[in-house]
């Protein structure tokens, strides 16, 4: 079959110098995955297998969707602990991050509803914006007096959405002041956590609970890719939101369930995430040393694990990461257009499993 049509695209992308391939591993200090707490590197997940379900197996197939054939126990328990855990009245699993923000902002919001979204919200709520019938607009990145400009205009059923912890500048969104403007307006408050469940709060609740306000918002998603280790998400809200998924998102109506492998690898990972507080408090240490640290290049304030080192131009930041790279440490340049153009920058992990010396060996990288 010719298709030679798509060369065209990719050759843009090679002459933007920003042509995407994949690549293996490669033995060097991890500075770039988003396993924040250590649960993937350390094996937690496994470890707690082998104790607690010695001579147990588990299926790698649901056989169909929930709603055919697909649905089991373990799902169910699992969806009623991690709520618990969150404080939350239902939860409803999803088989990843990307599917639960696809399938509840594609479906919740209708035609003369209004979506306004923080203008770096990740591409998967981007995307289910993209598929709703609401109208949609963007306010400036965590930018209140833009935000409640843009609720004065808005019709319909009005849903804020944000990230708590946003991914590519690892700062976080003003929930308590868009919470009170959701409510003075009578806007819905959609929250992500993905990049904040595990590591902000006590025990790893995340920020909206850390700041009380798991009542306030609509919804949140919280996804298992990142510190939580393993893979999956859930969407936390009513049991009337639940139900209304269950009936009307497309991404959870049409998907095969997961299997139960993988609904017993969440149960495990939430059974070891509480506990982890001494992870959390060097993680924490790690991160004022970095941020206290001087540097040659811009570097963006951040108390998260997402550090940000700005080196605009798609050259100059393949560059600087080849050279932290040829030094043993595995930090991935992050290039237009994956951000804007002007606004490449490496993208710096850290996580619990470095050390204070290996943070300095990078820092002075970065002189």
């Amino acid at each position: 079959m010719n298709d030679v049509f798509l060369l065209k695209k990719l050759h843009e992308r090679q002459q933007q110098h920003a042509f995407r391939r994949l690549e293996l591993p490669a033995a060097r200090i991890d500075f770039c995955s988003n396993d924040y707490l250590g649960i993937v590197h350390h094996r937690l997940i496994e470890k707690h297998q082998a104790s607690r379900y010695a001579g147990q197996s588990f299926r790698h197939g649901a056989t169909g969707s929930r709603l055919i054939s697909g649905n089991y126990p373990l799902l169910q328990e699992t969806e009623a602990q991690i709520a618990a855990f969150h404080q939350a009245v239902a939860g409803l699993l999803y088989n990843s991050g990307y599917d639960a923000n696809v399938g509840l902002l594609s479906c919740v919001p209708q035609r003369g509803d209004t979506i306004l979204y923080d203008y770096l919200s990740h591409a998967s709520l981007r995307d289910g914006i993209r598929l709703s019938f609401a109208q949609a607009f963007s306010f400036r990145h965590n930018d209140l007096d833009d935000l409640e400009k843009k609720l004065r205009g808005a019709g319909g059923h009005i849903f804020v959405v944000t990230e708590s912890v946003f991914s590519m500048d690892g700062d976080m969104a003003p929930l308590a002041e868009m919470s009170a403007l959701c409510l003075r307006y009578g806007a819905y408050l959609i929250v992500d956590e993905a990049h904040a469940t595990g590591v902000v709060g006590p025990q790893g609740v995340g920020l909206v609970q850390q700041l009380g306000l798991q009542d306030a918002c609509f919804a949140r998603v919280n996804t298992f890719g990142k510190a939580v280790g393993c893979h999956g998400a859930i969407v936390l809200g009513s049991a009337v939101l639940r139900d209304y998924l269950i009936n009307f998102s497309r991404s959870f109506i049409y998907s095969t369930a997961m299997p139960e492998s993988s609904a017993a690898a969440i149960r495990s990972a939430y059974a070891v995430l509480p506990g982890m507080e001494a992870e959390r408090a060097h993680l924490r240490e790690l991160i004022d040393l970095f941020q206290q640290a001087s540097c040659a290049w811009e570097k963006l304030p951040s108390a998260t694990p997402i550090q940000v080192i700005m080196a605009p131009g798609n050259d100059r930041v393949k560059q600087l990461a080849e050279k932290i790279q040829k030094a043993g440490m595995d930090v991935r340049p992050i290039m237009y257009p994956t951000v804007p153009a002007g606004k490449e920058r490496l993208r710096i992990v850290l996580h619990a499993f470095n050390t204070r010396e290996e943070v300095e060996r990078l820092i002075n990288l970065l002189q």
